[in-house]
C-alpha cells in the first residue's frame, strides 16, 4: 500500500514538474523505488563579486565614453546636449572629431549661426524648431535656437537648458560654437 501511494505521488510530480517551462532542467533518478526529482532552474544566476565589480566597471566606463563621446561648448561653456541618430550627426562628429570651432552670429533675434566648413549629408523637413534645438541648414550651416521658428531644417540635437538660461546665452551679437571631443 505504502509503495503505492509512493508511486502515485511520485507520477503525479514528475508530471507537475515536467509541464513547467522549458527554463527549468529536471532530472529523475530511480533509486530503491523511489524517484529522486532534481529540478534546476536556469533563471537563478549566480556571480562573484569580482563579476559584479567588473559589470559595474565596465559599465560606467561605456557611460563616461558616451557622455565624452562627443560634446558642444558656447563661449567656453560646454552645454549638455541630446543628440539626434542621423547620419548628419555622424558625419558631422567624425568632421569635428579633432574639434571644430565655429564663430557664429546671431540672426533674425532668436537663432545663432555659423558655417561648419563643408556640406554634409542632409534630411530636410519642416519643423517648428523650440528654443534649444540645433539643426543643419542649407547642408553647411549650424544653427542653435533660444527662440522659435519655422523652417526646413536638418534636426541635430537639443540643448538640455531652460529658454531663460539659453537666452542668457545666445542672444548676443556673436558666439563661439567648439565641437569636438
Amino acid at each position: 500500500m505504502k509503495k503505492l501511494i509512493l508511486l502515485i505521488f511520485s507520477v503525479f510530480f514528475i508530471s507537475l514538474f515536467i509541464s513547467c517551462k522549458n527554463n527549468n532542467d529536471i532530472t529523475t533518478k530511480e533509486k530503491n523505488n523511489v524517484t529522486i526529482v532534481n529540478i534546476t532552474s536556469k533563471k537563478n544566476v549566480t556571480t562573484t563579486n569580482a563579476e559584479t565589480t567588473t559589470n559595474i566597471n565596465n559599465t560606467i566606463q561605456e557611460t563616461q565614453e558616451e557622455v565624452h563621446e562627443f560634446m558642444m561648448k558656447i563661449d567656453g561653456i560646454k552645454i549638455n546636449i541630446s543628440w539626434e541618430e542621423n547620419d548628419s550627426v555622424k558625419e558631422l562628429k567624425e568632421f569635428a572629431s579633432n574639434g571644430l570651432t565655429i564663430n557664429m552670429h546671431q540672426y533674425g533675434g532668436f537663432e545663432q549661426v555659423g558655417s561648419i566648413g563643408k556640406n554634409i549629408t542632409s534630411n530636410n523637413i519642416q519643423l517648428n524648431t523650440n528654443p534649444g534645438d540645433v539643426v543643419l541648414y542649407a547642408s553647411n550651416q549650424i544653427v542653435i535656437f533660444f527662440g522659435h521658428n519655422s523652417w526646413s531644417y536638418t534636426k541635430l540635437g537639443h540643448i538640455n537648458l531652460t529658454e531663460d538660461e539659453l537666452n542668457n546665452l545666445l542672444n548676443k551679437e556673436n558666439v563661439e560654437l567648439y565641437l569636438g571631443e
